[in-house]
């Protein structure tokens, strides 16, 4: 199995379509809503694990895998989930440039069962693109548990395309999902029939007279679909005509308003109303759903929805989760640490202590950070996403977004940066213009990650107390909320709202939740324990050769002078450049067994705590930031979080300093 890298960018090479299976090589791509469940086919299908998003944007670039099916290598194509081709969103750019300019042998548009009526209006859109078309129709348990029946057959000749019942989650109707796409693929070969969606004769009328005026000029995109493009204004194809055909434009623009004063309304909206009442007779012919109460969904999403008891019902949520990490993680730390310390050996030789008290100390230090803060963190972050829970808190992010300048979807990469900030900085793009780019990134490096939560909890929480671990959190979001005011004061702009599809209430698959968490565990396992081990080695070595005192006294008038920390910590600030959970783990290293209040005081757990928690992203993520940014960008919101940092923790110490030793 292989996994591609993400198209970063709308420019995508030319490629001719390929022929059917006699090729044994075929290309398949997932496209649909969001929320419909294309990243779970994807993995049932290729073995990869990626994230079964539950919001709109979680799948911003393409995910590639392949499988062999009946001695067939298939690339199997995972689209972001869009809900219409005229929103100009970089998702939906993105998977109708894939669409129409890399030809996949077959679509397979994935809807969701329970709501057939929305999902159905993106399905005319793929009709009108004239691609081979499977439907997997999915979620039919739930859609059962409501009693709601689906025709398949009766949509199958509506739409003139297979339809396969499906259970994505489970894997259910998956493989012959696949079966019928070999299938669809072998019929489309030998014909080229096209039995497009048909709209109102005043529409239809118009788009036949720009077919025939495009009169096949524009292979690239099918010229049904290039003639409801133009009527509907779209700026690139209007473009890119204007300047090969600039003969068509008037003439669109003329039948556009036609179209509009015959209806009162733009020629666009007449467009999506055109399919909106297409999409609600085909669901209205093929779905019977009986009369049901409000059921168990509903009621929960009037309390996590609700404007007062949603955001009290989500800071409880938070404070839990980081309760039990305290006490789970200080629990699982004083168990490796007692059983590493019965086997510690005396009176070591040099190179003797560099092993144990390097290698040996590091590993189990970096044992204790990975299982006893990072793996709990990773698994309920896993298992809130596949209740459904996490789209929930991302709607109820939305008003405090408007508050610093955001559009409502800069939530999601916010959301995703307390797992990690790589991520949440790729997730950026789904912002639309360079200032909300840059300030969504900006404030997403703000946002503590798991291993800067590690650090607060394993250190603040474990040895002072559950509630400073909390209280230093809940001080970092209040900071990133006034840098955010800020920013925007600096850079004005209005934000619209968001639009969130909510999935569906569920009890998450165990197995789905490991394999979310091991996907993002095993990093710090291959990347993470071995440098922090390297890390501590390094420490040791320079200790017992008298080099690392010259080093931290360097750093003595910022660490000792203006922080008030210890000495040491100075080496600790530059491991933790490259990884910051090695704070933590280099720290249990250094303190040698002995308990870390031997080294370290309650009033300096804290402000290292608050150092650590704004001060300077980890190198992976500036080097993605370097990326999608530019340099200086990276530069600017770098050397500002130095100083935050700096500048946070001074004040702390002076301030908590006058009532904590």
């Amino acid at each position: 199995m292989t996994e591609s890298a993400n198209l970063n960018n709308m420019t995508i090479e030319k490629s001719a379509p390929k022929s059917a299976t006699n090729g044994k090589n075929l290309t398949i791509a997932l496209a649909g809503n969001a929320n419909v469940g294309k990243s779970a086919i994807f993995n049932q299908l290729t073995g990869l694990v990626q994230e079964v998003g539950n919001w709109s944007g979680k799948t911003v670039g393409i995910r590639e895998g392949t499988l062999e099916h009946h001695g067939i290598q298939i690339k199997v194509v995972d689209l972001p989930g869009i809900y219409s081709f005229s929103t100009y969103s970089p998702e939906e750019l993105v998977t109708r440039e894939y669409i129409l300019i890399r030809h996949p042998d077959i679509v397979i548009n994935v809807l969701d069962a329970t709501s057939l009526e929305r999902n159905l209006y993106f399905t005319l859109q793929l009709k009108e693109m004239n691609v081979p078309l499977v439907l997997a129709l999915n979620y039919t348990d739930i859609a059962k548990k409501r009693h709601i029946h689906t025709d398949i057959a009766l949509l199958g000749r509506l739409l003139q395309a297979p339809v396969i019942n499906t259970v994505a989650i489970k894997g259910f109707g998956v493989h012959e999902l696949v079966d019928a796409a070999l299938e669809a693929v072998e019929r489309s070969s030998k014909q080229q029939e096209h039995n497009p969606p048909k709209y109102g004769p005043e529409v239809e009328n118009r788009i036949i007279k720009l077919m025939d005026a495009l009169n096949g000029f524009y292979p690239e995109c099918p010229s049904r679909w290039t003639a409801i493009k133009l009527l509907e204004n779209d700026n690139e194809i209007v473009t890119r005509l204007g300047k090969q055909l600039p003969e068509v434009i008037p003439l669109a623009r003329m039948l556009a308003l036609e179209i509009a004063r015959i209806h009162g309304e733009s020629s666009a909206a007449v467009m999506a109303a055109e399919r909106y009442t297409l999409a609600a007779k085909i669901a209205q012919q093929i779905s019977i759903a009986s009369e049901l109460k409000t059921h168990r969904g509903n009621r929960l999403d009037n309390l996590t929805l609700h404007p007062v008891a949603g955001y009290l019902i989500f800071i409880a949520t938070m404070v839990a989760v980081l309760v039990f990490i305290s006490f789970f993680g200080g629990w699982v730390t004083e168990l490796i640490t007692r059983l590493f310390n019965g086997l510690n050996p005396h009176w070591l030789e040099p190179f003797q202590a560099i092993f144990w008290n390097g290698a040996v100390t590091g590993a189990y230090a970096a044992l204790a950070v990975a299982l006893g803060f990072i793996l709990p963190f990773f698994l309920i972050l896993s298992w809130l996403g596949e209740s459904g829970y996490l789209p929930r808190i991302a709607f109820m992010m939305d008003r405090p977004c408007h508050v610093v300048g955001l559009h409502g979807q800069a939530s999601l990469p916010l959301i995703t940066a307390l797992g990690c900030n790589v991520p949440a900085c790729l997730g950026c793009r789904i912002m639309e213009n360079k200032r909300d780019r840059f300030i969504a990134m900006f404030l997403s490096t703000l946002v503590p990650c798991s291993a800067r939560t590690s650090v607060v909890l394993g250190l603040v929480g474990a040895f002072i107390g559950w509630q400073w671990a909390v209280g230093l959190l809940i001080f970092q979001f209040i900071l990133i909320f006034i840098v955010g005011w800020i920013l925007n004061r600096l850079a004005p702009s209005t934000s619209p709202g968001i639009i969130m599809e909510m999935p569906e209430y569920r009890l998450p698959d165990l197995k789905i939740v490991w394999r979310q968490a091991w996907n993002r565990f095993k990093d710090f396992l291959t990347i993470g324990v071995p440098f922090i081990v390297a890390g501590s080695i390094v420490i040791e070595s320079l200790r017992i050769f008298n080099i690392l005192d010259a080093i931290t006294r360097t750093m003595t008038p910022i660490t000792v002078g203006w922080l008030g920390l210890p000495a040491f910590t100075g080496v600790l600030l530059i491991f933790g450049i490259l990884r910051k959970e090695a704070n933590l783990a280099l720290l249990i290293s250094l303190a040698g067994g002995a308990a870390i209040t031997s080294i370290i005081s309650p009033l300096q757990m804290v402000v290292f705590s608050i150092v650590i928690l704004l001060y300077i992203p980890c190198i992976s993520t500036m080097a993605v930031m370097v990326r999608e940014t530019s340099l200086k960008a990276t530069a600017v919101m770098v050397i500002f979080e130095i100083a935050l940092a700096l500048l946070a923790g001074g004040v702390a110490y002076r301030l908590l300093g006058m009532f904590m030793h």
